[in-house]
């Protein structure tokens, strides 16, 4: 698909029109990647954060915040959690700070691997080649690093860049696959300042990049954050700013598995967080194979607030898996079943 029809269909809103570009990601999701729907185990490790994101309630800056970092015996008792539920993957996430050292994820990654057959997926960041080398020797089998947006400029304007944190997030992309990793990216869709055009430019980076996992989501900002208060990136003209809305982030999940049939794409907590009652579905509808139940424990997962009212914050493991899976049932799907890597070079038998 050439860019001007991505453009095209970024900015279509006919009922009609839509439904039939919804039909097509549907029944290529099921030409390539199946009627599976796999399940990958998240697990917030810490919501400590040495950035000052723009939009992020992890933000170092928002001091009203309680902080937490879970310990290597809490984390590896949820990957046994995700085994026990049948999960193929656990994912490690935590806000971008140095004081997760590379040894102490090492030495996780290791244990996850030791006890179970869980697929080691980690985001935790702009790391150091040195740490992405170590976790991958230790096992670890993904890495997913959300570049957010391919304005350079705008990226800049709502990640400022950290001491000693001032990676390239596309040239880490490049590393990490070269290092063996799967390598899952994503962007925001509504960022203020944000275009149609780039939007498209991101898809189409999502192709050149060839990625194994690609997320993307609602820009939601966090009321302590500076976005979150209305001050805004340097403004475009309103017919040219993308809305943050429901119905544009189906158009990307949709026009994301057209761009790259092979890939696993979810149907993410934000989209159940702007539309609880079906969201999830929705997104599984329209392109997406891939749900991510919380492991967290309730404890420390109200405090992993990257934006507000995010979906089930107080739901325990099981009854978040038990409502998925009834949600994928509904919807005629099935829970996938092992690691659910990318499977290349051919459609889904």
């Amino acid at each position: 698909m050439c860019r001007a029809e991505t453009l095209r269909w970024l900015r279509e809103t006919g009922p009609s029109a839509l439904e039939q570009l919804y039909r097509e990601a549907d029944r290529v999701r099921r030409e390539w990647v199946g009627d599976q729907v796999h399940l990958r185990g998240l697990i917030e490790i810490s919501n400590i954060c040495s950035r000052q994101c723009g939009y992020c309630g992890l933000r170092a800056g928002n001091r009203e915040l309680v902080r937490y970092r879970m310990s290597e015996t809490e984390i590896v008792a949820c990957a046994r959690l995700a085994a026990t539920l049948g999960y193929g993957t656990v994912v490690l996430q935590a806000g971008e700070t140095e004081s997760l050292s590379g040894a102490f994820i090492a030495n996780i990654v290791r244990a996850i691997k030791t006890e179970t057959r869980l697929a080691v997926t980690l985001s935790l960041g702009e790391r150091s080649l040195a740490d992405l080398e170590l976790w991958r020797g230790a096992g670890a089998n993904r890495y997913l690093l959300r570049f957010e947006t391919s304005d350079p400029e705008l990226f800049r304007r709502i990640h400022p860049p950290a001491a000693g944190m001032m990676r390239d997030r596309i040239d880490l992309l490049r590393a990490l696959r070269g290092l063996g990793y799967e390598i899952g990216s994503g962007v925001m869709i509504g960022i203020p300042g944000q275009t149609y055009e780039t939007l498209a430019r991101d898809i189409e980076r999502f192709r050149e990049l060839d990625l194994d996992m690609i997320g993307v989501g609602p820009f939601l900002p966090h009321p302590a954050t500076p976005l979150g208060c209305g001050d805004a990136p340097a403004a475009v003209p309103p017919e040219e700013q993308t809305p943050n809305s429901e119905e544009m982030v189906y158009k990307v999940v949709a026009l994301t598995r057209l761009a790259c049939p092979e890939a696993n794409i979810p149907a993410t907590t934000a989209l159940a967080t702007v539309n609880a009652r079906n969201g999830r579905e929705l997104g599984l509808l329209r392109g997406a194979n891939v749900v991510m139940p919380n492991l967290t424990p309730p404890v420390y997962r109200r405090h992993y607030e990257i934006y507000p009212n995010k979906a089930c914050i107080a739901e325990r493991p099981a009854d978040c898996d038990g409502c998925l899976r009834g949600r994928i049932a509904q919807i005629g799907r099935i829970p996938g079943t092992g690691p659910g890597g990318r499977q290349r070079g051919q459609p889904h038998e």
